[in-house]
């Protein structure tokens, strides 16, 4: 079982758009398998390819029916207005209300290079658009309201969050660098 640390707040890769898997191909596979273990080490319900520190759209899943990998998506359409709780690997032990669409319709490419549609609601489009919003550079402390992002930046430097040490030998093992 391989594992990659998570990187957390304050690494500026989290704050970077991804860019497209250009070929889905073992590199690609092995990064996926990587992310999995990873995910399920943590524990989370998610995780894409940036909080390893790899720029490249994808993110895998798991809400529970086993897992799932998502490559170059794009959320096409969403509806209607949900707000949970939730939390995220890159910022360890917090947890926000956060209001998000509820309904969505999720399109991009599985590890076959098959095209997938996914409409969803709920849990699963809230995992859809918080890993979205990794590949596309943006953290859930972005998505809170002013006082509360203040006070949650206060907390994060209180806690002494440091970056994630990172394996770029090992990371650059994975990817066949």
């Amino acid at each position: 079982m391989v594992t990659l640390p998570i990187r957390v707040y304050g690494d500026p890769v989290l704050n970077e758009v991804t860019t497209e898997v250009e070929n889905i191909d073992g590199r690609i596979a092995a990064l996926a398998e990587t992310m999995i273990e990873t995910m399920y080490e943590a524990p989370g319900v998610g995780l894409a390819a940036n909080q390893i520190g790899v720029q490249k759209r994808l993110f895998v899943y798991d809400k529970g029916d086993g897992p799932v990998i998502v490559i170059n998506p794009v959320i096409v359409e969403s509806d209607g207005e949900w707000t949970y709780e939730e939390g995220c690997l890159s910022v360890p032990g917090l947890t926000w209300e956060i209001t998000r669409p509820n309904a969505i319709h999720l399109v991009g490419f599985d590890i076959d290079g098959n095209e997938i549609s996914v409409e969803t609601d709920e849990f699963e489009g809230r995992i859809f658009q918080h890993e979205m919003d990794h590949l596309n550079g943006i953290l859930l402390v972005e998505r809170l309201d002013p006082d509360q992002r203040r006070d949650a930046k206060r907390l994060l430097r209180r806690q002494r969050l440091s970056l994630a040490p990172g394996d770029p030998d090992g990371l650059a093992q994975l990817l066949g660098e």
